[in-house]
Order: structure tokens, then C-alpha cells, then sequence
């Protein structure tokens, strides 16, 4: 089951109608290939589709929380969930022929984690403003480092990625 973006976000997103219409059916086509693959695998779940940031943003989601089966699709620290959302992205693009942009959790997994990371940045953010040293965080994904720096944006600090992947970590300074 899928639940589409409400008429009401869509008159309060940023960007023109063509964009949202975009994004719209980016979710679309994503939400029939996830919900190809959740038959192939024997999986419940529903899946959720919104438009967040200038994103297409999927979610499948199920009625049980602690749903062992659906977590499979997520895997050790998020990797199956970033592969599953990558051949989405792709599955998106060949119907489309434009990059995919889309953003994909399963099961709350990314809400979650980007709950804990905002807390560490936060804290990152209270030892930067108290030593004025830069802090160096912990190696993270694409999606985790992009976390990180909105926090610490809106803290009115500065942050730049650096390192290489899998290393590549945020780096967090003064203003």
C-alpha cells in the first residue's frame, strides 16, 4: 500500500510544479520496483512516498516495529539499505533517463540514525564553540556526513568532508 504525497506539501514545497510533479513521479516509479522486489523476497510492508528537500523520499514501513525480515533489507550499519537504494535510483533513472536523487529507509533505520547523528554533531558543535579547535568525526556514508553538516550549518560553524571513502569523515572548525 502506498501512501502519496498530500496536496498540502505539495503547495508548501520550494520549488515550482514541474519539479514536484518530478519528484512525484520519481517516488512512483520507485515505490513499483520496491514493491517488486519486497514480492520477490516474500516481505510485508508499506510503502510511504513523499517529496522532502527537493528529494523524492521512499519509505516502506510495517505495522510490526521490531519486524526482523523488513531490518534484513537495512543489514549491518545500514550497507544492504544503501545498495537497495542505489539500484533504485537506478531503476528510477532507466525509467526516466535523468539521475535520481531519490532518498530510500526501510524500516525507520535512516530517521533514526540521522537522530543519533544530530546528537553527536551537536555535541562536536559544544566542543568546537568551547576549545575553538576543530573536531575530526568518525568515518560515515554519504548520507551521514550530509547529517552532519546540516547541524553544524545551523549552528553557524563550518564543516568540510575529507579523506577518502570508505574513510572519508566530517571535519568540524569555527566560523
Amino acid at each position: 500500500m502506498r501512501t502519496p504525497v498530500s496536496e498540502e506539501e505539495t503547495v508548501e514545497a520550494p520549488r515550482g510544479s514541474s519539479t514536484i510533479k518530478r519528484l512525484e513521479e520519481e517516488g512512483e516509479i520507485a515505490a513499483d520496483y520496491l514493491e517488486e522486489l519486497l514480492d520477490i523476497a516474500d516481505l510485508d510492508g508499506d510503502i510511504d512516498i513523499d517529496v522532502d528537500h527537493g528529494r523524492a523520499a521512499v519509505e516502506i514501513v510495517s505495522e510490526d516495529d521490531g519486524d526482523r525480515w523488513l531490518k534484513r533489507l537495512v543489514g549491518e550499519d545500514g550497507e544492504v539499505l544503501d545498495a537497495v537504494q542505489e539500484l533504485t535510483r537506478l531503476a528510477v533513472q532507466a525509467k526516466t533517463g535523468e539521475r535520481s536523487r531519490l532518498m530510500l529507509d526501510i524500516a525507520g533505520y535512516r530517521k533514526n540514525r540521522k537522530a543519533e547523528l544530530t546528537e553527536v554533531a551537536n555535541e562536536a558543535v559544544s566542543k568546537v564553540r568551547s576549545s575553538g579547535d576543530r573536531v575530526a568525526l568518525a568515518p560515515m556514508n554519504p548520507f551521514e556526513r550530509k547529517v552532519v553538516h546540516d547541524v553544524v550549518a545551523d549552528a553557524g560553524l563550518v564543516s568540510d568532508s575529507e579523506g577518502v571513502e570508505p574513510n572519508r569523515h566530517v571535519v568540524i572548525r569555527p566560523a
